[in-house]
């Protein structure tokens, strides 16, 4: 492990610095949430549209505590991806989710922006319960969200009281005109609760962790996470490789892959991660065993290979028996955790057993565990293990970007 590690950021400013007594929020939230269709003209049925409410659920505390504080909130969220105005992708659900979990009545606006909407923000009544949450349409109806306009920036300015709050991780990473641009036009511009947890939380595991500090990273592509290692190879006492990326690995080994995954865009970044690892002293661990199938299917023929060499006819599903028994041994020893992308398959039973012994391991182990979003998330769910860890991030992207050290834009914006 080297000890060169690069310098703390600037802290960001958080809701402890802002003065929102009797004024208007703007607050940025992530409700990316996933549907299980489009939302009913007449009469949203949140429960059975929404199939998964951990995004709102999160936004909760900030909201709240805004509330407490004497403001008014307008929120602003995107949902999917709309070519303009889509129905489809309205917030009706979402208001009326987060109406369900705050008890209090949330008015959803009939736009983004426009008369309609300025006139429904200035109706607001800080203070005055049932009369104090807007919540703004899809803001990526507008095309100037994701352009990062600053004339759509003045507007959504304009429905505050100089006051902006994000507390949309998810989209931090992205410099649009409501998570970027909108900084620039208020007085005052701090991270909610979720942002100001999430950055602290990542960015002290890599500033200041416990030791060994141990990282698992998985998934399909070594290109997707290679910034994700080289971060890692700088902090991490081990690294812990598994999924469809472990294969460049062993190509760049001399081992057979058969036909499995195997990116060939990740055989020199795997290679150079190799040798980088023994240069600064860091352990970085392969599977020493696999199960293999036929074919990417829940029902094809199952084997394990004792060794790597994957034989000609077969992929390799999931990481082996004796890989998940030593993997479990090092997380269960770790000091701090970090946890991105599965060890195989894990969405076909057969060849979840690897991605589950991890996230057990992850759920067991006395060290502070960060579990960075995406699959990682979703497996813990799979296997109702998602309450069990010290955190878990909401924003996928964002929360690697960030360990990458790369500046996400809806951050560097609130740095102090």
């Amino acid at each position: 492990m080297s000890s060169d590690a690069s310098t703390t950021p600037a802290a960001i400013r958080t809701l402890d610095d802002l003065q929102v007594g009797g004024k208007r929020v703007f607050v940025r939230v992530d409700f990316n949430v996933p549907l299980a269709g489009p939302a009913p003209a007449d009469s949203p049925a949140p429960d059975e549209i929404i199939t998964d409410d951990t995004r709102i659920r999160a936004a909760v505390p900030t909201i709240q505590r805004l509330l407490a504080d004497g403001a008014a909130l307008v929120l602003a969220a995107h949902l999917g991806r709309p070519k303009g105005v889509d129905p489809a992708l309205s917030l009706a659900p979402v208001a009326a989710r987060l109406q369900q979990l705050l008890g209090e009545t949330v008015t959803l606006a009939p736009a983004v922006v426009g008369d309609a909407v300025t006139a429904a923000a200035a109706a607001l009544e800080p203070g005055v319960e049932g009369k104090r949450i807007l919540m703004l349409e899809n803001v990526r109806y507008e095309a100037g969200e994701t352009k990062n306009d600053p004339e759509l920036a003045r507007g959504y300015a304009a429905l505050a009281d100089g006051v902006f709050v994000n507390d949309a991780f998810g989209a931090a990473h992205r410099a649009h005109a409501s998570t970027e641009g909108v900084a620039h036009e208020v007085e005052q511009a701090a991270a909610g609760l979720l942002l100001q947890g999430e950055v602290e939380t990542l960015e002290g595991i890599l500033a200041n962790p416990g030791r060994p500090l141990v990282a698992i990273v998985g998934g399909a592509k070594v290109t997707d996470k290679i910034g994700v290692i080289d971060a890692f190879l700088e902090r991490a006492d081990t690294i812990l490789i598994g999924g469809a990326m472990a294969f460049p690995f062993f190509k760049a080994q001399g081992h057979e892959v058969g036909s499995s995954l195997c990116e060939e865009a990740g055989v020199e970044p795997a290679s150079r991660a190799l040798r980088d690892a023994e240069l600064k002293g860091c352990r970085l661990l392969l599977p020493v065993d696999l199960s293999v199938g036929r074919e990417f299917s829940a029902d094809t023929e199952q084997r394990d290979v004792d060794g790597v060499d994957t034989p000609e006819g077969w992929m390799g599903l999931d990481v082996g028996p004796k890989t998940a028994e030593a993997y479990r041994q090092e997380i269960l020893g770790a000091g701090s955790v970090f946890w991105n992308g599965p060890m195989g398959a894990f969405e076909l039973a057969t060849f979840a057993p690897g991605t589950k012994a991890v996230a057990q391991a992850v759920a067991d182990t006395e060290a502070t565990t960060v579990v960075g979003g995406g699959d990682s998330a979703a497996a813990l769910q799979q296997f109702g293990l998602g309450d069990q860890v010290t955190h878990l991030s909401t924003g996928g992207g964002a929360s690697l970007e960030l360990i990458e050290g790369k500046a996400l834009p809806g951050v560097e914006v609130l740095r102090a």
